[in-house]
Parts: C-alpha cells; structure tokens; sequence
C-alpha cells in the first residue's frame, strides 16, 4: 500500500524555497513500514481506563447480585490509603449518622478494585 503523507506549516506570507515530497510504503515486505509495528506503538500510549464508582458498582451487581452504595467504596478505598478526590457535592453536615459497609460488601469492594487493577 503506497500513502503520501502532507504536512501543514504555519501561514506565512513567504512563498516556500523548495518542497520535499516524502513516500512512505506500509506493508510486510522489505523496506516497507510493518503496520503491526505501528498499532503496538499506539496501543502502548493508549490512556487506561477510567475506573469510576459506576463501573464497581456494575461489577459487584453483577458478580455478587448486590448494590453497594459509593460511600462503602469510598470508607474501603480511604482504609486503604488509596487516593481519594475531594467530592464537589460533599456536605459539612451528615443529616444522619454514616453507616458502614459489611464484611461481605468491603471483601467484594476489594476483589472489584483488585480486578480493576486499583489495588
């Protein structure tokens, strides 16, 4: 496969010296640019996953068939000294007394964040 390759340079009002044409040949033979090489490169610079409250709570849902609420999550993640964010809806006041989670909801918390790979 032959592509050809264009380059956008800033505005000037100067008209060009020279040009430089360029040929890149993508392909598995010789002299040419494996692209397997090149989707190895781009998958190693790929961001991870965001891991939010929601994808733990789908994964204890759907592996344990129960709900935890995010502040189980977030008193087992403080407990392990994970970092924490500051919550822009956090109240200064509890209206009522916080509960905390179960032995059995703090083991399937863990086991979520483990296969997240958080912890």
């Amino acid at each position: 496969m032959r592509t050809t390759v264009s380059t956008v340079l800033p505005k000037t009002h100067k008209a060009p010296d020279s040009y430089i044409n360029v040929s890149v040949d993508f392909g598995n033979s010789v002299g040419m640019i494996p692209l397997n090489s090149i989707v190895e490169k781009a998958e190693a610079y790929k961001p991870k996953q965001r891991i939010t409250y929601k994808l733990i709570k789908e994964y204890i849902l759907e592996k344990y068939s129960f709900k935890v609420h995010t502040a189980y999550i977030a008193e087992v993640k403080r407990d392990l000294g994970l970092p924490m964010y500051d919550a822009p809806n956090a109240v200064e006041e509890l209206k009522q007394p916080r509960k905390h989670p179960t032995s059995i909801q703090v083991d399937a918390i863990k086991d979520a964040l483990t296969y997240f790979q958080v912890i």
